[in-house]
């Protein structure tokens, strides 16, 4: 039995499967890269104030302060479109997905902010938090809702040989005769 509002087929499936294997392979990649361990010589405090790192960014110059902003958007950006993609629902609400897809984002971005803490080199910032956060929201709502309304109507289009012969006749209901 197929559950209403998803996506079916085998076509569906497949999707959702890449979907999962790209989520999985995009965690083990910002796993590796946030995780391991720096060998500097000396480390910053944690930065537990929120943008007092985005206002250290900015004060740094245009280009450089640019960069940093996007790599902290970007990190977790792939997840705003992977997540509903391995959810697969064609039929629900855009700010009810918006709003599991961002509280999903920032609870990843929280454990990589709190898994940091044990890691030599890292340190905590909470800015890290809030950027990851808002790219996973900004990436979700310039894809999702028009890939869902694209798959949406591709879904419910009549097929062309229905189209060429018309429609199926239907006939009234007629009384039983007295």
């Amino acid at each position: 039995m197929q559950r209403q509002g998803f996506i079916g087929g085998n076509a569906a499936i497949r999707v959702r499967a890449a979907g999962g294997v790209l989520l999985v392979a995009h965690l083990a990649f910002v796993a590796w890269f946030t995780l391991r361990p720096l060998d500097v010589p000396w480390v910053m405090p944690p930065n537990l104030t929120p943008f007092a790192g985005i206002r250290a960014d900015l004060a740094l110059g245009w280009p450089e302060a640019a960069r940093r902003i996007a790599e902290g958007l970007a990190l977790l950006a792939p997840l705003g479109v992977l997540l509903p993609t391995v959810h697969g629902r064609l039929w629900t609400s855009t700010l009810g997905s918006l709003v599991r897809t961002a509280a999903a984002g920032a609870l990843v971005s929280l454990g990589i902010l709190l898994l940091q803490t044990g890691v030599p080199g890292r340190v905590p910032d909470v800015d890290s938090l809030l950027l990851n956060t808002a790219g996973v929201v900004l990436a979700h709502a310039a894809v999702v809702p028009a890939a869902r309304s694209r798959l949406r109507r591709a879904r419910t289009a009549v097929p062309q040989e229905e189209a060429a012969q018309g429609r199926t006749p239907t006939f009234p209901r007629v009384g039983i005769a007295p």
